[in-house]
C-alpha cells in the first residue's frame, strides 16, 4: 500500500492545512531580512492586511491560537501603541502599495473596548489608507464580546463580514470542550448581529466534541441555519499540545468523519455549496464584495501585531509562536518593547525555495473548490504540475480527485481527507522542522 493509499484507511485528521508552511516550521532568520528588501520585488497592488489581537475573555480547551486571557488594561494600551508603531514602520518599508482586503483576528478582536476598536480601525484607515466600506473586510468576535456599542463601531466603519465561533448550541458539549458558555448568551449575541445586518455573517461550529452525537450535532446545525448565515465553517476538533484538552486523560473516539458527513450533507441540502473542507457558503451569495481582487496565490499578505504572519513569494515571517501562557506572555512583553528598527526587519520565519513555492501553490489550490489550474500553475512556474509533482495523479487513481479540462479538483472523498492530503504534500524539510518544533 502506498503512503497515499493509506490515507483511505487511516484517520483523515492529521493536521489542519490552512497555511503552508505552518509557523512551527519557522526559525530565527540569520541574518534578519530588512522589510524594504523583502518587499522590493513584490507586486504590492493587491495586498491582504491582517491585524492580530491576542486577547480573549477565556481560553477554550481546544484553542492553540496565539492569545492570552483577560490582560491588564496597561498591556492592551501598550499593545495597541506598539501595533501602531509597527504599522507606520511597515507602511514606510512597503513603499508604493495598496490594500485590497483587510481581516482582523485573534484571539478575539472585539475583546477591545469600543474606543480601542475605533483606534485599531483608525490604524487601517489612516496609516494604510484603506477604505473599509469599499474593500472586503472581516473581523472575528465571540458571544461574550458582542455588544451593540462594539457592533456600532464596526458597522460605522463599513466592516463587511463578522465571524463568530459558536462551536455548539449544547451547553454540556461546549463546557466539556473547555468553553463554558451559556446558550442564552450565544442567542443574545446572534440577535444583536442580526439587528445590525452585516452583509456577511459567518458562524463556526465544531464536530467531535465530547458527548456530541449525530442528533445533538443536527440540533446545532439547525439552530445555526435559523440565523441565515451567509457562511458556515465546520471545524473538526483537534487536541493539540499545551491546550486545555491535551491536559485531560480522556480517550478520544474518532467519530469525526461521520459527523463531518452529516454536516456536509445537511448544509448542501439546505442551499449551501462547499468551498473547502471547512467552508460552506449559501448558494447565490457572492464572495467578499462580489468579486475578490486579492489572490492568495500571487498577492502578498502583510501581518501586523504579535502572532500575525506576513507572506511574500519567497519569505514567510512572523513573531515567534507559543501556545502556553508563559510563552505567550513573554513574546507579548518583548513585542511591546520592540524598537522601530526591530519592526523594520523580519527576524523569525522561513525562506521558501522554488520547491516550497510550488508546494504552497498546489496546497492553496487543490484544497479549495476552485481547484488546481494547469494554466495558472504554468503561468507562475513555467512548467506543468504533472511534471513537477506527478504523485498528484495518484489522487485521481484513488478517486480522491478528478481532472476536468484544465482543473484538478477534489472529489467528496478527497475533500473529507483534506487534513491528510495536505500533510502528504509537505516537503521533507518542512516535516522535519515541524516535528522538531519544541512546543512552549
Amino acid at each position: 500500500m502506498t503512503q497515499l493509499a493509506s490515507i483511505l484507511t487511516a484517520s483523515p485528521y492529521r493536521a489542519y492545512t490552512y497555511a503552508y508552511p505552518h509557523k512551527t516550521a519557522y526559525r530565527t532568520l540569520a541574518p534578519a531580512v530588512p522589510l524594504q528588501t523583502a518587499w522590493a520585488q513584490e507586486d504590492k497592488r493587491n495586498l491582504f492586511l491582517y491585524l492580530h489581537i491576542p486577547f480573549c475573555e477565556m481560553r477554550c480547551g481546544f484553542c492553540n491560537l496565539f492569545t492570552t486571557v483577560n490582560p491588564e488594561e496597561t498591556l492592551e494600551k501598550a499593545y495597541l501603541s506598539a501595533l501602531e508603531r509597527q504599522a507606520r514602520v511597515v507602511r514606510q518599508a512597503l513603499g508604493e502599495a495598496a490594500v485590497s482586503r483587510v481581516a482582523i483576528g485573534g484571539g478575539t478582536p472585539t475583546y477591545l473596548a469600543p474606543g480601542d476598536l475605533e483606534r485599531l480601525l483608525d490604524i487601517v484607515r489612516n496609516v494604510f489608507g484603506a477604505n473599509l466600506a469599499q474593500i472586503p473586510s472581516s473581523i472575528e468576535t465571540s458571544p461574550a464580546t458582542v455588544t451593540p456599542e462594539r457592533l456600532q463601531v464596526l458597522k460605522s466603519a463599513g466592516i463587511e463580514r463578522v465571524s463568530m465561533g459558536v462551536q455548539s448550541f449544547i451547553e454540556a458539549e461546549a463546557r466539556a470542550a473547555g468553553r463554558p458558555q451559556r446558550t442564552a448568551e450565544v442567542r443574545a449575541a446572534l440577535e444583536h448581529l442580526s439587528a445590525f445586518s452585516f452583509p456577511v455573517l459567518n458562524l463556526d461550529l465544531i464536530y467531535g466534541l465530547p458527548g456530541q452525537t449525530p442528533q445533538s450535532w443536527r440540533t446545532s446545525l439547525a439552530e445555526t441555519l435559523s440565523y441565515a448565515p451567509q457562511e458556515v465553517f465546520l471545524y473538526p476538533l483537534y487536541v493539540r499540545p499545551l491546550t486545555g484538552l491535551a491536559r485531560t486523560e480522556r480517550e478520544w473516539d474518532d467519530d469525526r468523519l461521520t459527523l463531518y458527513r452529516i454536516g456536509r450533507d445537511y448544509l448542501r441540502e439546505r442551499g449551501y455549496e462547499q468551498v473547502s473542507m471547512r467552508l460552506f457558503r449559501r448558494v447565490g451569495v457572492a464572495g467578499p464584495m462580489g468579486a475578490p481582487s486579492y489572490d492568495c496565490q500571487t498577492d502578498g499578505m502583510v501581518g501586523l501585531g504579535c502572532g500575525a504572519r506576513s507572506y511574500t513569494r519567497t519569505l514567510h515571517y512572523s513573531s515567534e509562536y507559543a501556545v502556553g501562557q508563559p510563552g505567550v506572555k513573554a513574546i507579548l512583553n518583548e513585542y511591546v518593547r520592540r524598537s522601530d528598527a526591530e519592526f523594520a526587519e523580519a527576524a523569525h520565519g522561513m525562506l521558501l525555495n522554488a520547491d516550497e513555492q510550488r508546494r504552497r501553490f498546489i496546497l492553496q489550490s487543490v484544497l479549495h473548490a476552485s481547484g488546481l489550474s494547469a494554466d495558472a500553475y504554468h503561468t507562475r512556474f513555467g512548467t506543468h504540475w504533472t511534471h513537477d509533482h506527478p504523485e498528484l495523479l495518484e489522487l485521481v487513481t484513488l478517486n480522491l480527485a478528478q481532472q476536468r479540462g484544465d482543473l484538478l479538483t477534489l472529489t467528496d472523498a478527497g475533500f473529507e481527507r483534506s487534513d491528510a492530503i495536505g500533510p502528504w504534500l509537505y516537503s521533507g524539510a518542512v516535516q522535519h522542522r515541524t516535528q522538531a518544533y519544541e512546543w512552549h
